[in-house]
């Protein structure tokens, strides 16, 4: 029997339409299914779920299948309605057809605290953390709040003569792992070896074998009553009581709940995405909604949309029903030149102008460009850096989602034009904090001389600083001479308390194709995995240039063979080159591969790089599976800082031009 459980309820939430999708099984297709960010991210809260139950050593475990809804109601009941005093793990409860299963579930008495666990970091000493300054739910946390709401509407409907108080358990940021390799007490099972969620291995038995937890509780209750009387409502139209009833006919009766479409919802909905990305025998959730509401066709389906528009909220174009790219005009965009680059506004115009004319020709400030680039100083540096930030702490002494940088590559340009692939660092060493290393390393490969440092986005100058402030509390000798080098090539984020100002700060490569140039084969995005494609697609001197075999090529590779080619086409189409990247273990015999613990096979996105960092830290790892992981890390960073160097000799020809 149909159920209404919390995570189809959160789902709804956001946009009922989309619990509607669920209802139907696999019939839509649904991005977030498989991304391997967002499943790093799951296993991380699978493991703060374990490290909480620890909390409650005596807890039972309901044993019942999550989807058995009815057997997993009863065997809750008796442990609740049975004992003065218990503590229940998956505690699952039932009220008309609403369903939850409970983290953690603790009564005493008449007394029950119902514990929600997150793997969210928490600061105690933020006044402002749940409730902002106007009074209001912070973004942030109001899906999580509103989760919890449910939870209690359900459990204390279910148990009406208990008295039930609503808890978050978190990750809180002032709290330090007492021991070295926590994260690694809670072992992921291989998605082939058991349930991801439940069947964590667990290499300790008490919160006394860890020192002290790095989690815990908040009592909450005085905002699920807030939440539940209607004070906080997730859309302004419903009620809490509205809310849940609609979700549970539009979930039981399997009927469209044609929940109005909002642009920057719609825009990030899981369930849209480009038609080619669709497998066969799926549809795409959001043209439903579209042709319900806009009176789409299928032909409409295929027309380039407002949706491409690069960071664009498109206010009233839902309204007006303007939705394609053909019924944009400039002044939707309130387009204000800037004197030397290219506006945000104006960028957003030129994307709609190409996309409209069908033009892919790349749009360039020569001149502008021209003057940026004659201020770098050779040799130039490209750098990119792997980090991890995790709940649970690998190392003693670290907190909550503190940064881990444990690699970095780093390639080098000279003026003749001469490229290397420099330097590089990796220390995947289990229970080793690698981040003094890593910056020890890091400042010898870019002391020797005064040349421009690149990196894409902003990433590395936040781990910098992150580095800046462990250093700062560290007890490392060098320390001063660290911090004084890394304050020179950074400035400081917006939530450091030190200012300073760097007389070699990063140039930010991202920023300045923002500023000076547009290539319409990136669709808007400005990711680096996005502008290599279209860079290389739009170049056909790089795309001569790297047909050729390494060994041909004259750069130097310290992770990839001379036979190794970057570039090769398919239908006449570039390849992406983060699709060229070798597989892990491709040739490896059925028996190696048996006794394989990490469960990767590519390192091609930054997920996957932290989810192998992460196996790496196993002790008992082999060392062939650890030299595979590695050499695949090693190759990924390499092809981003390449991807940087291919960018930049692409601006190079256009500037010279």
């Amino acid at each position: 029997m149909k159920k209404l459980s919390k995570s189809k309820f959160r789902t709804g939430l956001d946009c009922p339409n989309k619990l509607y999708f669920l209802s139907k099984g696999n019939l839509y297709y649904n991005k977030k299914i498989d991304d391997p960010f967002l499943e790093s991210l799951a296993q991380g809260g699978f493991q703060v779920e374990e490290l909480a139950r620890l909390h409650y050593p005596e807890g039972r475990f309901i044993e019942a299948h999550p989807g058995d809804y009815e057997a997993s109601v009863a065997e809750t009941h008796p442990l609740i309605e049975g004992h003065e005093n218990i503590a229940i793990y998956e505690a699952a409860f039932e009220f008309d057809g609403y369903y939850v299963r409970s983290d953690v579930v603790v009564k005493q008495g008449n007394h029950v605290k119902l514990i929600e666990v997150k793997a969210k970091s928490y600061d105690p000493n933020n006044d402002y953390e749940f409730i902002g300054k106007r009074s209001a739910l912070t973004s942030e946390w109001k899906p999580y709040l509103f989760d919890l709401a449910y939870q209690y509407y359900v459990a204390s409907n279910a148990y009406p003569n208990l008295k039930i108080t609503s808890y978050l358990m978190l990750a809180d940021k002032s709290k330090e792992a007492q021991i070295e390799g926590l994260n690694q007490l809670f072992r992921i099972p291989l998605k082939d070896q058991g349930n991801q969620r439940f069947d964590i291995e667990r290499k300790v038995h008490s919160l006394e074998d860890v020192g002290n937890s790095v989690l815990s509780e908040k009592n909450v209750q005085s905002i699920i009553d807030d939440i539940i009387s209607g004070k906080y409502k997730y859309h302004e139209n419903l009620s809490f009581k509205e809310a849940i009833d609609l979700l549970k006919q539009v979930y039981f009766e399997e009927k469209y709940p044609n929940w109005p479409t909002n642009f920057s919802t719609c825009k990030k909905c899981e369930f849209r995405a480009d038609q080619s990305d669709v497998p066969v025998g799926q549809e795409l959730g959001y043209l439903k909604c579209f042709k319900t509401q806009h009176q789409w066709t299928d032909s409409c389906c295929s027309k380039p949309s407002a949706f491409e528009v690069w960071n664009y909220q498109g206010k009233n174009l839902i309204e007006e029903n303007r939705l394609f790219i053909k019924d944009l005009k400039e002044q939707d965009f309130k387009v204000e030149p800037k004197a030397g680059q290219i506006s945000t506004s104006e960028r957003r115009w030129i994307q709609v102008e190409k996309r409209k004319d069908c033009d892919d020709s790349i749009y360039c400030l020569n001149e502008e460009l021209r003057d940026a680039m004659r201020l770098w100083k050779y040799p130039l540096h490209f750098i990119d850096f792997e980090t991890s930030s995790v709940a649970l702490p690998f190392f003693k002494g670290g907190r909550p989602y503190e940064q881990v940088a444990f690699q970095f590559s780093h390639h080098k340009v000279l003026e003749n034009g001469t490229i290397t692939h420099q330097t590089e660092f990796i220390d995947a060493e289990p229970g080793h904090f690698p981040n003094f290393e890593f910056a020890r390393s890091l400042k010898r490969a870019l002391e020797q001389d005064n040349g421009s440092i690149f990196m894409f986005a902003t990433h590395e100058n936040s781990v910098l600083n992150a580095i800046i402030n462990q250093l700062r509390l560290s007890k490392e000798s060098d320390k001063d001479q660290l911090m004084v080098f890394f304050k020179s090539i950074t400035k400081p984020t917006a939530n450091n308390t030190e200012s300073w100002t760097g007389d070699r700060i990063m140039i930010d490569l991202r920023d300045v194709v923002l500023k000076y140039y547009y290539n319409p084969l990136t669709k808007g995005s400005n990711s680096i995995k996005d502008l290599l494609p279209a860079v290389l697609e739009s170049d056909n001197d790089l795309q001569t240039r790297y047909a050729k075999s390494i060994g041909d090529l004259g750069i130097s590779s310290l992770n990839f063979d001379s036979n190794h080619i970057w570039i090769t086409k398919e239908k006449g189409k570039v390849i992406n080159p983060y699709k060229m990247l070798p597989p892990l273990f491709e040739n490896w015999n059925s028996n190696e591969k048996d006794i394989l613990i990490s469960g990767i096979s590519d390192i091609a996105n930054g997920g996957e790089a932290m989810t192998a960092y992460a196996k790496l830290q196993y002790v008992d790892i082999t060392d062939k599976e650890r030299e595979e992981l590695v050499s695949g890390l090693k190759k990924y960073c390499e092809l981003d800082t390449l991807a940087m160097v291919m960018i930049w000799e692409h601006l190079e020809k256009l500037r010279t031009n």
